[in-house]
């Protein structure tokens, strides 16, 4: 057993650094990061479009008695709270997009070819001492750590993350991201016009509320529509957050963990000598 333990770390020493030469893992990493921030994106846009539809009919109060039409309504009042979580949640998703492109940065960084020189000239050196029954100095063993983690982390996290994202998160997704879409839609049906000074803009707000004669009322089913989208922002909230820290995090945590405790470990012959009685 200990020399197919030897040996086996030994050819995993050359698969690794023909892998950190060969990089099979940075191409579909690279394209499931840019799938992420691609999603990141979409949930942005359409965060800041039912921002700006919530926006004006608040701004509605602002031009409302200069009509002549002699209703005071508050409307921020009803909606400022949605649209403070809305405005957070396009903040957040801005963030996220940040965070993949930080990804992406990473990936390139660790295809470097000083990188996989680094790791060719450490890994073989830790597998010679290693085959012959040596002992590995512990500052190889954690030079091999550190120079396996810059090759390979990010790729290998990127692509667990994604399999635990379509295996668990995407159905979620999915379905939020339709929600807020369907939210907009409706919401922009029930909000006035911007108010512009023009006759032309001015005529399309007399119009509205002509056709909406109970404002109160029509801004009451505004926010009932806008309410609807918090719970699929919330799920998009824990989607992302889980996507771009927690599982990333706790994936580099674990491969960190098993890479130390498997080439320290194994880089440690116990001593042949017999010890005296």
């Amino acid at each position: 057993m200990p020399r197919i333990r030897r040996y086996a770390l030994a050819l995993f020493m050359l698969a690794a650094v023909a892998c950190a030469w060969w990089a099979p893992l940075d191409r579909p990493a690279a394209a499931q990061v840019d799938a992420g921030l691609k999603r990141a994106l979409i949930s942005f846009a359409s965060a800041r479009a039912l921002n700006a539809v919530i926006s004006v009919a608040q701004g509605t109060e602002l031009s409302m008695q200069p009509l002549g039409v002699g209703v005071t309504l508050t409307p921020g009042q009803l909606l400022d709270p949605v649209n403070d979580l809305i405005e957070k949640f396009s903040t957040l998703m801005l963030a996220a997009s940040v965070a993949f492109g930080v990804q992406k940065a990473l990936i390139a960084m660790g295809a470097y070819w000083l990188v996989s020189l680094a790791l060719t000239v450490v890994a073989l050196g830790w597998a010679w001492l290693y085959v012959r029954q040596r002992d590995v100095p512990v500052w190889l063993s954690r030079a091999l750590v550190i120079v396996l983690m810059l090759r390979f982390a990010i790729p290998v996290v990127t692509l667990g993350t994604d399999l635990l994202w379509q295996k668990f998160l995407a159905p979620d997704y999915q379905a939020s991201q339709q929600g807020i879409a369907s939210t907009s839609v409706q919401a922009a049906k029930l909000a006035p016009p911007p108010v512009a000074q023009s006759p032309g803009m001015l005529d399309r707000m007399k119009g509205w509320l002509s056709e909406n004669a109970d404002v109160k009322a029509r801004f009451e089913e505004l926010k009932q529509a806008a309410e609807q989208a918090i719970e699929h922002i919330i799920r998009l909230i824990v989607v992302f957050v889980l996507q771009t820290v927690v599982i990333p995090m706790l994936l580099l945590w674990a491969l960190y963990a098993l890479a130390r405790g498997v080439f320290e470990r194994a880089g440690r012959w116990p001593d042949p000598t017999p010890r005296s009685p």
